[in-house]
């Protein structure tokens, strides 16, 4: 696969697949925004990426529940690179371990601002860059949006229903919603739903009928093949990367 010339923005990009996903773009020609709230660490990475001497990366500090932001970190990329060919939705978690909230409490119990954020960051977060690059794409005639959703959005959640919430509004409703508006303008749009994925340790503890978590680069793999020449008819969907977990048995 080759992205020499094309543009992507990747969010939460300053570590986890979104830092993986620049990485390996840059590696196979492609120029990346990468946009953090971590301004120490994002440094750090895009220095390493363009010390590498392939494609470049720009960082850019935002934060993906401010619309203002989210609307520079778009036209950092155009300026900088003159057009956005593939906007990637990595930033998210959920609210009560990001947060470090803890499980003890029951639902109900937990102050709303915690599952505020949780919205915001894993819902309205790619919404709000889907509104703000579809300018972008529209104009150029082409793009490519990928939403990151979760095993999670099928699967529901008890306790932290902030995260299968908004999991599943990315795979179903905007990434369909998306994908209607964009076709005549050849604006693409795929969600991709992991299982349990070792960017922690303690996934390997989520079960899998294949008995085990996915590599992040797995994930990242899937992901550029989507972006790339030979996944170019692939539009509106919600593909499923989790071992067959889905696909697994419920026991009640």
């Amino acid at each position: 696969m080759d992205f020499t010339g094309k543009t992507a923005i990747s969010t939460g990009a300053a570590s986890g697949m979104g830092l993986l996903f620049a990485q390996n773009f840059t590696d196979l020609g492609g120029n990346v925004v990468m946009c953090d709230v971590n301004e120490k660490v994002l440094d750090e990475k895009v220095k390493e990426i363009n010390e590498k001497g392939k494609g470049k990366a720009v960082g850019v500090i935002c934060d993906v529940r401010d619309y203002a932001q989210v609307c520079a970190a778009r036209d950092k990329a155009v300026e900088v690179f003159g057009s956005i060919d593939i906007m990637a939705n990595f930033a998210g978690g959920t609210a009560r371990r990001m947060l470090n909230v803890g499980w003890e409490a029951d639902f109900p119990d937990v102050p709303i601002d915690v599952f505020d954020w949780g919205l915001d960051v894993n819902l309205k977060g790619p919404f709000y860059f889907a509104h703000a690059v579809l300018k972008q794409m529209r104009e150029q005639n082409s793009g490519l949006i990928i939403n990151i959703g979760s095993i999670s959005g099928a699967e529901g959640d008890g306790q932290g229903m902030d995260y299968p919430t908004a999991k599943a509004g990315l795979m179903y409703g905007l990434t369909k919603s998306i994908s209607q508006y964009g076709a005549p303008h050849h604006i693409r749009c795929v969600c991709i739903s992991p299982g349990p994925v070792l960017t922690r340790a303690d996934m390997a503890k989520m079960g899998t009928p294949m008995g085990r978590a996915a590599e992040p680069q797995e994930i990242i793999d899937l992901i550029l093949f989507v972006a790339s020449e030979k996944g170019q008819f692939i539009d509106g969907e919600n593909i499923m990367i989790d071992g067959g977990r889905n696909a697994a048995r419920r026991n009640c």
